[in-house]
């Protein structure tokens, strides 16, 4: 019974998205999802300098104060 309502669940939600809203997933997202190498360096990129700035930021302190 719960596979089935899953299945049911999943059913309108594909017809809901392919019905309302273009229907291509991804295709309201600002970057491109098809090719996979670029989309996984542009990830890499975006999330390490966020990551990484804080760490760059008190370098750049700690060389300032010498």
């Amino acid at each position: 019974m719960l596979a089935r309502s899953a299945l049911f669940a999943r059913n309108v939600a594909r017809s809901l998205v392919r019905n309302h809203h273009g229907g291509v997933p991804g295709e309201n997202l600002p970057f491109e999802v098809g090719n996979k190498y670029k989309l996984t360096l542009l990830f890499t990129l975006f999330f390490g300098s966020g990551l990484g700035a804080p760490f760059l930021i008190v370098r750049h302190q700690l060389l300032k104060q010498q």
